[in-house]
């Protein structure tokens, strides 16, 4: 071949080229991880990370705090505000299509000179939320499953079986064990069995959603629903009716992020840089409508609210939504088997929320390692070169993910922990990037495909304000007085451990650590 050939060669390649991967070799990346994925793929796995059921477990804590009203308007408010910030997101993700997301974006928006930290400060963050989130969510399949087989057994009222913590543990372990093993194959394992759970959840949703309330006839009046509000000082501590409201709108908070899965798929999506948005904002849009018609659903169906909370009632006080479902199906067809296969709708939606997680998770600690940023790197950043997934980075966010679930044995505020920590480092991890592309020069940045223009001010100061609030809020004490069963040791923990990072960043890590590392040299289009 000719000079001439090869040079014509190389233009139709340049053409043939993704749009994605050739933002990727611009921003100084090479392809290494197979890009196969489609936009309903793409968005199966972030619908996944988000799931309808995701806040069944936060539903009676929520109804408790401050009655139906206040959580239900919460949703909506909730909604508003993650718009805004699933817009800012959405925005970068554009142009910046890479695996390392957030934090790459805060690296290159905040500039040469405050880039590496904002980078640090950011990817820290959300490894913290991310593999909390896998034990947020082996936590809430456990409890669905410990549920399920109570009632399979005889109701706590029947005698049958309800799961010690040691049993409640290895279930904890079993889940998250078998999201590693899965998230070992392909990717395309994993959008195949993402696509089964976006259509899970749709179904089962729709299910849920429709049928409980038509089952639990007659229901609760609609002026109970939208307008009745109730503290329980008694039972929680709280007498303030603002902080009671801030606790019952957590649900809320807690069920509207994960949207950034979509831009971690980034380099294994095809045209990254207009699927990632559409991605990001398709998911926040289905679960907005869903999650809010099932704490409809449930509110509606509500027998007696006094007795969803009962030690001694079917389902051991365990899990309200559980109960609710079964109240319905026990008072109209004197059996607990629909109720068993409603929650195993839910418990699925559990699963394939774990997966998701544990994926996107695996994908933020091979970012960074592959930028030298985490001790080890080496290892953690190895690519298996038949599936080409980074499988040491999913054992590695698994094993952490079972660890800081040991406490199980011994605490009754695990839970509340963990998905405080969750929210904090994965919402919080939001802020780093927005902030810096709230105050950085529009002359520095090149848009993609989607575009706020001049509205990306007022977006990415709305986003950045609801954020301080949304960690800020899952700090807060839940239940007083404060003890040490009932303590939320959540500012503790992340305290402890972003001063370590800090630390770390001050002796050791300023000195090398430089943000995303380009591995292509782009000279004149050429690698």
């Amino acid at each position: 071949m000719d000079l001439r050939d090869e040079h014509v060669a190389m233009n139709h390649t340049a053409l043939e080229m993704d749009s994605g991967e050739k933002r990727l070799n611009e921003l100084g990346y090479k392809q290494e991880l197979r890009r196969e994925m489609t936009l309903f793929k793409t968005l199966a796995i972030t619908f996944s990370s988000m799931a309808v059921f995701i806040g069944t477990p936060l539903y009676g804590p929520s109804l408790k705090y401050a009655g139906p009203a206040s959580m239900i308007w919460g949703w909506v408010v909730t909604t508003f505000f993650t718009w805004f910030v699933g817009i800012s997101l959405a925005e970068i993700c554009s142009s910046f299509p890479t695996t390392g997301s957030l934090y790459f974006w805060a690296a290159h928006l905040a500039g040469p000179k405050w880039g590496p930290f904002a980078s640090w400060c950011c990817v820290w963050l959300e490894i913290i939320g991310v593999i909390s989130g896998i034990g947020a969510q082996a936590y809430s399949g456990s409890q669905t499953l410990q549920v399920i087989i109570l009632l399979s057994t005889g109701t706590n009222k029947g005698g049958g079986y309800f799961a010690s913590r040691g049993v409640f543990l290895c279930m904890y372990m079993g889940l998250t064990i078998i999201w590693a093993v899965l998230n070992t194959f392909a990717l395309r394992v994993i959008a195949f069995l993402s696509i089964i759970s976006i259509w899970w959840q749709v179904i089962g949703g729709l299910v849920v959603i429709i049928m409980l309330p038509l089952v639990a006839r007659p229901t609760q009046p609609i002026s109970y629903v939208f307008t009745h509000f109730e503290t329980s000082p008694d039972s929680t501590g709280i007498r303030s009716k603002p902080y009671a409201v801030i606790m019952s709108v957590l649900l809320s908070n807690y069920c509207l992020y994960g949207y950034d899965t979509a831009a971690h798929l980034t380099e294994e999506t095809k045209g990254a840089d207009r699927t990632g948005p559409i991605a990001i904002l398709s998911s926040i849009g289905i679960i907005s409508i869903f999650g809010w018609a099932y704490n409809l659903a449930l509110t509606f169906s509500i027998k007696d609210p006094n007795y969803l909370y009962d030690v001694n009632n079917e389902t051991a006080g365990a899990l309200v939504p559980a109960q609710i479902i079964y109240d319905a199906f026990h008072g109209r067809f004197q059996n607990s088997a629909g109720a068993v296969v409603f929650l195993c709708i839910i418990w699925g939606s559990f699963f394939f929320c774990g997966l998701s997680v544990t994926t996107c998770a695996a994908r933020v600690v091979y970012a960074m390692s592959r930028d030298k940023g985490i001790p080890f790197s080496h290892i953690w950043r190895k690519v298996n070169p038949k599936s080409k997934v980074p499988t040491n980075a999913v054992w590695l966010c698994a094993a952490i993910g079972i660890i800081i679930g040991l406490p199980i044995l011994k605490l009754d505020v695990v839970f509340t922990a963990i998905i405080s920590i969750s929210t904090i480092g994965w919402v919080g991890s939001y802020a780093v990037p927005i902030l810096a592309r709230l105050a950085m020069d529009e002359k520095n940045f090149k848009p993609g495909p989607f575009y706020l223009g001049r509205s990306r001010r007022p977006v990415c100061l709305v986003a950045l304000l609801w954020i301080c609030y949304t960690c800020s809020a899952f700090m807060l004490p839940t239940l007083y007085p404060i003890q040490w069963k009932t303590f939320n040791y959540a500012p503790v923990a992340l305290g402890i451990v972003l001063a370590i990072v800090m630390l770390w960043w001050i002796v050791d890590a300023r000195k090398w650590f430089k943000g995303p590392v380009r591995n292509i040299d782009m000279l004149n289009g050429n690698r």
